[in-house]
């Protein structure tokens, strides 16, 4: 195990990363640029009275802004810094307060400009305790400037880049040797757990000395404004370990107590748990078993009344079986009988219709015969009556008729002639008083010539 107060290192740590932040960097930097230009004699020759022409600093944690030339110059102090501007010759200060600025003769005139701003201290306080172990104990002080007309006169201010820091110093050194007297008068555990006895014995010490006692001492015009104790840790890491080594067995013991109530409750809950499920189990079972018994016992009743069902099923189709095999026998005995009796009747009507037929065959020779006979008569008569038709209707014929006749069927006769391969010219008559008789003799004669022409062909 390592001897280091890991802890302890951490908190030194962090409080010289609080002081570094806290101490003002910029204020140097810009009062280092802005020298040349301010014209302002340096602050330990101006507080001698010396008178110089050349460029003087001005302090770096107030930045003061010198204007003019030669015996007319002015100092423009900022706001919030404190001024005293003091003349040869005289007693009392020119210019004093908050903020003031004037018209600065530097052959006869000085000035001291000092930050009026809150300050803050910070301390490391190494004590040893009562049971002479080393504590190291942080706090803060915060104060401010009450009365400068007592402050400048009582304190240095003098330090060109940081006028406060004397005075911090002188307070972090009394606050210092206040924190490690109480810590002496108690013990660790009461350092560790109550810092109140510090704080009220460091605020009444360090309000003695800045503000005073009262009556003639005014203190150093000072106001203390707040006083605060941020750690207290014990140097030694073994001694760190072994404080806190009760109350981490303590909680342990608590822990693990309750660790061990959970694992018993968890337990507990599993077995009841597994009792309700087993008894659930077992009644399922149980419950299960009933059901198929019961199942089983519908099952054989149903299996029964279906197997007595089918037997009585079975005689009774036996039965009716029997009853329609007899049934059958008796309809096929009287349907042999009747076929017999239809069959008899049909050969009895067959040896009539045959002998029908051929009494009738003979009947229709005979009518057919003298049919025929009958026949030849009437057509021959028919004939004869046609013939002397056709006759009686040629002889009630006359020319105009038959030219008449011609004359309808002129065309198709024209039609049905042939295309003629030569144009032969046939003049009929010479004069132009032609009858329709004449004209019916010459178509007689072309039509004759016609047909002796094709006749040729």
């Amino acid at each position: 195990m390592s001897n280091t107060n890991t802890y302890l290192d951490q908190v030194v740590r962090q409080q010289e990363r609080l002081e570094a932040d806290l101490r003002s960097k910029s204020s140097a930097a810009r009062a280092q640029v802005q020298a040349p230009a301010a014209g302002g004699a340096p602050p330990e020759r101006l507080r001698r009275g010396e008178s110089s022409n050349a460029p003087q600093p001005t302090p770096n944690a107030v930045e003061v802004r010198v204007t003019g030339f030669g015996r007319w110059k002015t100092v423009l102090v900022p706001p919030n810094a404190f001024v005293v501007h003091t003349r040869r010759g005289k007693a009392e200060p020119l210019h004093l307060g908050l903020g003031v600025s004037f018209r600065y003769n530097p052959a006869t005139d000085s000035y001291l400009v000092v930050p009026g701003a809150m300050q803050t201290i910070l301390i490391n306080a190494y004590c040893v305790c009562r049971e002479l172990q080393g504590v190291l104990v942080q706090a803060y002080v915060q104060w401010i400037i009450e009365d400068f007309s007592t402050a400048y006169r009582r304190l240095d201010f003098g330090d060109a880049e940081d006028p406060m820091r004397l005075v911090n110093l002188q307070l972090k050194e009394q606050a210092e040797a206040a924190i490690k007297d109480k810590v002496s008068t108690l013990g660790v555990a009461e350092v560790l757990s109550d810092k109140q006895p510090i704080i009220e014995e460091l605020t009444a010490r360090l309000r003695g000395v800045a503000e005073g006692s009262g009556g003639a001492d005014a203190g150093l015009g000072l106001r203390i404004v707040t006083v605060q104790i941020k750690e207290a840790v014990v140097s030694s890491s073994r001694l760190w370990e072994n404080l806190q080594k009760p109350y981490r067995s303590e909680q342990g013991r608590i822990a693990r107590l309750a660790e061990l109530a959970a694992e018993d409750a968890v337990a507990e809950r599993e077995l009841t748990g597994q009792q309700q499920r087993e008894s659930s189990r077992i009644a399922s079972d149980r419950e299960l078993a009933d059901q198929r018994a019961r199942r089983a016992a519908h099952e054989f009743d149903r299996d029964a009344a279906e197997a007595l069902r089918r037997s009585q099923r079975e005689q009774e189709d036996a039965r009716a079986l029997a009853e329609l095999q007899d049934a059958t026998n008796r309809h096929a005995l009287a349907l042999e009988r009747q076929l017999a009796a239809e069959e008899a009747e049909i050969g009895r009507l067959r040896i009539e219709r045959e002998a029908e037929l051929t009494r009738l065959k003979a009947e229709a020779e005979l009518l057919l015969a003298a049919a025929r006979g009958r026949a030849g008569h009437e057509q021959a008569l028919l004939d004869v009556e046609r013939e002397r038709l056709r006759a009686g209707i040629a002889n009630a014929q006359s020319a105009e008729n038959l030219q008449a006749q011609l004359i309808e069927r002129l065309p198709e006769i024209v039609a049905k002639l042939p295309k003629p391969a030569e144009l032969r010219s046939v003049t009929i008559g010479g004069n132009d008083g032609t009858t329709v008789a004449g004209l019916i003799a010459e178509l007689t004669t072309v039509v004759q010539a016609l047909s002796g022409r094709r006749a040729e062909h």
